[in-house]
């Protein structure tokens, strides 16, 4: 049997017979606390020969791999060890749970990535620039919301086109966002592969907001985005309720 073979029969075993929670439960608190890179390290060149060869077939698989019936039970182990820790990571083990779960989708147009947007922010934006509306009830006046596509200057030598598109919110520049996108000039799909600079890594994992989680799980899917157009306005309701005053 090959390696390559033996790899993914290992694999497909631990993952159906319940190692992979074993696994999480006893090594989760040493694994965010230490550096794998020093794996092998004692073994020199051979070790880096056959640790290559593991990650070409292990890489593409576990990717490839539907997680999403472990949810409920690594929600338990999460849990549980958090618990002990006495510390709080209910938002690092709520972006775990979304990340883990794949998207289905293949594409999205911009317009639709910029609705997506819209949804978050309305949560998340300042109202200290927002004016207060009293002709009807009291409500905050909408922030005015935008965005642009552009496309950075073209390189004959390069195999790749790039753009970028920014989500700009006039009345909170803390909710900006610029998305780094590329595509192959010789390719007949005319759809954008996203880059974005959203870090999923264990330490930051609980930092990540709703709209990075899912421009991470569009970018892992490889799922194109389409440019239906390149530019567009819209108006943003914050959900927050300002105090009257009459003063």
């Amino acid at each position: 049997m090959s390696l390559e073979n033996a790899v993914k029969d290992i694999i497909s075993q631990k993952l159906e017979d319940g190692t992979v929670e074993t696994a999480v439960s006893a090594e989760f608190e040493k694994m965010v606390n230490a550096a794998m890179n020093q794996v092998f390290r004692s073994y020199g060149d051979v070790a880096k020969i056959v640790e290559e060869k593991i990650k070409q077939v292990m890489v593409p698989y576990l990717e490839k791999y539907d997680y999403s019936k472990y949810i409920v039970k690594l929600d338990g182990v999460l849990t549980e060890i958090l618990n002990k820790t006495a510390v709080p990571h209910t938002e690092l083990l709520e972006n775990f749970k979304e990340l883990m779960i794949p998207t289905e989708r293949k594409s999205i147009i911009v317009t639709e990535l910029f609705a997506e947007w819209k949804k978050y922010i309305v949560d998340g934006m300042s109202t200290d620039n927002l004016e207060i509306d009293y002709n009807d009830g009291v409500s905050y006046c909408p922030a005015n919301i935008s965005f642009t596509f552009e496309e950075d200057a073209d390189r004959e030598w390069s195999d790749f086109k790039y753009g970028k598109i920014f989500f700009e919110c006039e009345q909170d520049e803390a909710m900006n966002v610029q998305i780094n996108t590329l595509r192959d000039k010789h390719s007949r799909d005319k759809g954008w592969d996203f880059g974005t600079t959203a870090d999923a890594s264990i330490r930051s994992l609980r930092y990540l907001n709703q709209f990075e989680i899912l421009l991470l799980k569009l970018q892992q899917n490889g799922a194109k985005l389409i440019l239906d157009t390149t530019n567009g306005e819209d108006e943003a309701y914050s959900t927050q309720e300002p105090e009257a005053s009459f003063g």
